[in-house]
C-alpha cells in the first residue's frame, strides 16, 4: 500500500443511528428506510453490478461524458486541486479527473461503506502513488471536516459528486446538501456535479428495474441488512421490488411491495403490513439544465458550465461557490 493513503477517518454510523432511522422511517404512514443505508458491503458489491447493466444507462453516460470533456473540466479547475469525492464508491469516474488534472494535490473519497471504501482507496493508491488520499468513512449528509494537507498545498478545491446521487435527495434535502458542501468546501470553492435529466418512462423505469433482477436484489437486501444487524424477522419472499414513475414529482420511486398481510418484529417493536402496502426505499429526481441551475443559485453557486451527452439523457455541472 502506498505511503500517500492516509490513516481512515472513521464516521461511520453506528448501529445505533441505523436502528433509530429504521425504526422511525417504519413508523411513519409511507413507511420508509433511508437509501443511504443500502451500502453495506454486499449492497455496494450489487450497485457496482448495476452499474454494467444495459438498462441502467447513467453510469456509461456520465462516463462517456466525463472522458470526453475531462480535459475542458481540468482547464477550469486549474493545477494543485483538492478534490473531495462525496459517496466515492468504487473511485472509477474520478480516475477520468485525476489523469487530465495538473498536479492534483489530494484526493479526499468520502463514502458511508468502510470495506468499498478502503479497496477503492487502496487501488487508487497503487495507480496514483504520488497522489495524497485521505479517506473518510461518513454519512456525507451530516457534518464532518476535511483533513489538513499533509503534502502538496492545494490551490483550490473542488468536490466531486458524481452519479445523480443528488437525484436520490427531495429539493429540500438537495438544497441542505449544496449549501453545505459549499461551506464545507470553503471560499473559492467550486463542484462538478453529476445530473440525471428528464426524460421518456419507457428509459427510466427498465434503468431501476433490470430484467436480471440485479436492483430488486440491491433493494431486498436492504432487509437483509436490518435482519443480520437489527435482529428483525423480514421475510424476503413476502416482499417484492417495484420501480413506478411519479410524474407529478418527477422522480423515480423505488418501493419493496408486502405481498401479504404480515407481521415484522425488530426487537421490541412490531409493524403490522398490509398485502400491497409498500416501503418506500429511494427516490431518483430527474432535473432539466435549467431547473438544475436555479437550484445552485438559490444555495450560492454561480454556475459555470455544464455538458451533456448527443442524446440528452445526463449532464455534468460546474458550479462555483
Amino acid at each position: 500500500m502506498s505511503n500517500a493513503l492516509e490513516r481512515l477517518q472513521d464516521l461511520e454510523p453506528s448501529t445505533q443511528e441505523f436502528r433509530d432511522a429504521v425504526l422511525a422511517g417504519l413508523g411513519q404512514r409511507q413507511r420508509t428506510l433511508p437509501c443511504k443505508f443500502f451500502y453495506d458491503a454486499e449492497g455496494s458489491r450489487l450497485f457496482d453490478q448495476i452499474c454494467e447493466l444495459p438498462e441502467y444507462y447513467p453510469t456509461r453516460t456520465e462516463l462517456a461524458l466525463l472522458a470526453d470533456r475531462a480535459g475542458e473540466i481540468a482547464d477550469l479547475i486549474g493545477p494543485r486541486a483538492r478534490l473531495v469525492e462525496f459517496g466515492s464508491g468504487a473511485g472509477i469516474k474520478i480516475r477520468l479527473l485525476l489523469k487530465a488534472l495538473d498536479r492534483p494535490a489530494a484526493y479526499v473519497p468520502v463514502d458511508i461503506s468502510r470495506e468499498h471504501l478502503m479497496m477503492a482507496a487502496a487501488d487508487l493508491a497503487r495507480d496514483f502513488p504520488k497522489l495524497q488520499i485521505a479517506p473518510i468513512c461518513a454519512d456525507y449528509t451530516k457534518p464532518f471536516a476535511l483533513p489538513a494537507s499533509s503534502g502538496l498545498q492545494p490551490q483550490t478545491t473542488v468536490g466531486f459528486f458524481p452519479g445523480s446521487t443528488i437525484g436520490n435527495f427531495t429539493a429540500v434535502e438537495a438544497r441542505a446538501f449544496l449549501t453545505r458542501a459549499r461551506r464545507l468546501l470553503g471560499p473559492g470553492s467550486s463542484m462538478v456535479v453529476g445530473v440525471d435529466l428528464h426524460k421518456d418512462e419507457k428509459i427510466l423505469v427498465p434503468a431501476y428495474d433490470d430484467a436480471a433482477g440485479v436492483t430488486a436484489a440491491f433493494n431486498l437486501n436492504l432487509l437483509v441488512r436490518i435482519n443480520r444487524e437489527l435482529g428483525a424477522d423480514f421475510a424476503l419472499d413476502q416482499f417484492a421490488h417495484e420501480a413506478r414513475w411519479n410524474d407529478a414529482l418527477g422522480r423515480i420511486e423505488m418501493h419493496l411491495v408486502s405481498r401479504s398481510d404480515q407481521m415484522v418484529h425488530i426487537g421490541a417493536s412490531c409493524f403490522g403490513f398490509r398485502a400491497g402496502e409498500t416501503i418506500h426505499t429511494e427516490n431518483s429526481h430527474k432535473y432539466t439544465l435549467d431547473q438544475f441551475r436555479a437550484m445552485a443559485v438559490e444555495t450560492g453557486y454561480t454556475p459555470r458550465a455544464a455538458w451533456t451527452d448527443a442524446a440528452g439523457l445526463f449532464s455534468v455541472h460546474m458550479l462555483d461557490a
